[in-house]
């Protein structure tokens, strides 16, 4: 029988991981929370920026608390792709053409922009919630 400190032999529980001694958010779940974030960031929305990131944010909160204890890394990564997928909006609301220019889209909203705007970062809260134990 596998034991769950080793690697690869982990066991799945209610959205969770557990392999060598750690504890990691089950892909099912991440594929889930991207595929809704997909969905309220589509780029013909018609929903304006703000209204969009409200949304984001109640929802973002809730998984958060939830999966908190994931890895870091793993937050810095969802932030990245939420801010890409609002960044996508922005070019269409605004007529631009996204294809090899992110660099250029990055420097026009940086992630500043975003936390301005009240956007939740997934990344930030776990290091505000891994301060205070």
């Amino acid at each position: 029988m596998g034991n769950c400190l080793e690697q690869e032999q982990g066991f799945e529980f209610l959205g969770d991981r557990f392999e060598a001694g750690k504890r990691y958010v089950r892909s099912k779940s991440l594929k889930a929370l991207k595929d809704k974030i997909r969905q309220k960031t589509k780029r013909n929305c018609g929903k304006s920026l703000d209204f969009v990131i409200d949304t984001l944010n109640s929802m973002l909160k809730g998984w958060f608390e939830y999966f908190k204890h994931g890895q870091r890394k793993l937050f810095k990564y969802l932030d990245g792709f939420i801010r890409r997928r609002l960044r996508r909006i922005l070019c269409k609301y605004n007529g631009k053409s996204i294809f090899g220019k992110s660099k250029a889209i990055h420097r026009r909203w940086p992630n500043i922009f975003f936390a301005k705007r009240g956007l939740f970062t997934l990344y930030e809260a776990h290091v505000a919630a891994c301060q205070s134990r």
